[in-house]
């Protein structure tokens, strides 16, 4: 049984080739020295996002991805919301091919989970360098 799934709430999307992109985050999360545990993948519309950011995070914004991170003790544990709309309008804008955005938003993910941080800009430089070398493993 897979430790890693994919679904999505309340918009119709399937993830292209999930073998892949399965195999490809265990690699990611191995190549940080860390164990893959339970992470679920939920795509959904920008509206069902903001309303987990205004719920949870008190944030009234638009954002691709939120991520709920369960790790314990090196094993990578969570939940990932990614609004596809989201990560559309953010594909056309830096002028990135869908999947490609697709799978930095999905990296980023992991790499809160692995410990990433983004808040500073030398935390934002080290999670870019990052997300790019997690696109080369794909």
């Amino acid at each position: 049984m897979e430790n890693i799934s994919f679904f999505s709430e309340d918009i119709s999307f399937e993830i292209d080739n999930s073998h892949k992109h399965i195999t490809w985050i265990n690699s990611l999360i191995s190549s940080h020295s860390k164990i893959e545990g339970e992470i679920t993948y939920i795509f959904c519309s920008d509206n069902y996002l903001l309303s987990i950011n205004k719920e949870h995070l008190n944030h009234d914004t638009f954002t691709d991805i939120i991520t709920f991170d369960y790790s314990q003790s090196g094993i990578i544990s969570g939940d990932i919301f990614i609004s596809i709309e989201r990560v559309i309008e953010n594909a056309k804008q830096f002028s990135q091919e869908f999947s490609q955005e697709l799978k930095r938003v999905m990296a980023h993910g992991v790499l809160h989970l692995i410990g990433f941080k983004d808040k500073t800009e030398e935390e934002k430089k080290d999670m870019r360098e990052a997300e790019e070398n997690a696109i080369k493993l794909y």
